[in-house]
């Protein structure tokens, strides 16, 4: 019997997503400044306004003219100039403040930023290079970042920044990917262009993005299946950070633990942790120990050590799985600042996150991704094989 699974994305121009670049832009601001600055900041974006809120600490804080400036800039970047939402005429309300005294006496005993329970997961797809990503939310990621490459080099400006795809994958019961019964695809356009060109652009990023031996057929294709889309971004659709967890994470197809991590900086443990936790699970999945690997880890605040610690590989693992969690347990410390200094988290590497997934991505030299290396596959390979 076969399975149906789905998975959606959103890109960067979505309204939640300008929130999280926006979150992201700041701390990474912050963090050039002092690299043990703290932040917690939100963003709201609606129709030509931007509200920023939340707690920072910082030896060096940004003016308000520079975070007014990166938040120009964000917005210019992903592409709104458009009536309603423009990086030249929104307006800025900065209600950022100091971090609280009682939560920075937990962190400043080198412990948990706050309770809370986090979850990495990773998986290999047979027959598909994922980056141990399940295929419904990898793809969906592809079709937009496909899509915003031909939205750039179009000298027409046919589309807009804002867009959503939907993957849904069939399974057999061997667990292989055979075919993709539905992909949805709606993005945003120039208000004279027809349909049918923002159609055939949307098919461009298809056949870049779909492997052809899961290319499906024009029936199975809904592409802005509403039709008109002309009005999008924060003008049509008020964002907020943190609300698109799931299309940051494994797109349903693991837990998440609840928080959001745009706009936090390391010490906060719903980012840090969940990114230590997608390394190991990777490099367990990577080293050939399981096809499947999950993980779940908990804190108290202004506990160091974490609560516990879980794993579960789905009936994959070629040893039991008891003996993968005694060794990470054993080798690897999960403090905040362990973590931190193991995937070297105290630098501005957090803007590129804020779109297309935090998983799944390629690690690159200026330290962002760094909870994608694999590097703890030969320790674990020797060790445990």
């Amino acid at each position: 019997m076969s399975v149906l699974f789905t998975s959606e994305s959103v890109s960067a121009g979505h309204p939640d997503k300008v929130c999280d670049a926006i979150s992201d832009a700041l701390l990474d601001l912050h963090l050039q400044k002092d690299t043990k600055a703290r932040t917690a900041i939100e963003t709201l974006a609606t129709t030509d306004q931007v509200i920023i809120a939340g707690e920072t600490s910082s030896s060096s804080l940004p003016t308000d003219e520079e975070i007014e400036l990166a938040i120009r800039q964000v917005v210019k970047n992903i592409g709104y100039e458009q009536v309603g939402f423009s990086w030249k005429t929104l307006k800025i309300n900065n209600l950022l403040h100091r971090q609280s005294a009682d939560i920075a006496l937990g962190v400043d005993r080198s412990g948990a930023g706050d309770q809370g329970i986090m979850f990495g997961y990773a998986k290999k797809e047979k027959g598909f290079a994922t980056e141990y990503m399940p295929l419904p939310i990898f793809l969906a990621h592809r079709i937009l970042q496909e899509l915003s490459g031909i939205r750039l080099q179009d000298l027409q400006n046919r589309l807009g920044p804002d867009a959503k795809s939907q993957v849904t994958v069939e399974y057999n019961e061997q667990g292989e990917a055979i075919t993709l019964p539905k992909i949805v695809v709606s993005s945003q356009h120039d208000k004279d262009v027809e349909i049918e060109e923002v159609r055939e652009l949307v098919r461009q990023a298809l056949k870049k993005a779909i492997p052809e031996s899961l290319m499906p057929s024009e029936q199975a294709l809904l592409i802005n299946p509403t039709g008109r889309f002309v009005i999008g971004g924060p003008d049509g659709d008020t964002g907020l950070t943190g609300r698109k967890i799931i299309v940051d994470t494994y797109g349903g197809a693991a837990p998440h633990g609840g928080g959001a991590f745009s706009g936090k900086d390391p010490t906060k443990v719903d980012r840090s942790a969940a990114y230590m936790l997608r390394w190991l699970a990777k490099n367990v999945v990577a080293a050939g120990l399981a096809d499947e690997c999950l993980l779940q880890i908990s804190y108290a605040i202004g506990i160091a050590e974490p609560l516990s610690l879980y794993i579960d590989t789905k009936g994959t693992s070629k040893l039991p799985q008891e003996q993968i969690l005694s060794w990470i347990k054993e080798n690897v410390e999960l403090t905040p600042e362990a973590i931190i200094s193991r995937l070297d988290l105290r630098r501005p590497i957090y803007s590129g996150t804020s779109a297309y997934g935090h998983f799944g991505r390629k690690p690159k030299s200026d330290g962002s991704f760094s909870w994608e290396k694999l590097d703890l596959v030969k320790d674990l390979q020797n060790a445990l094989l």
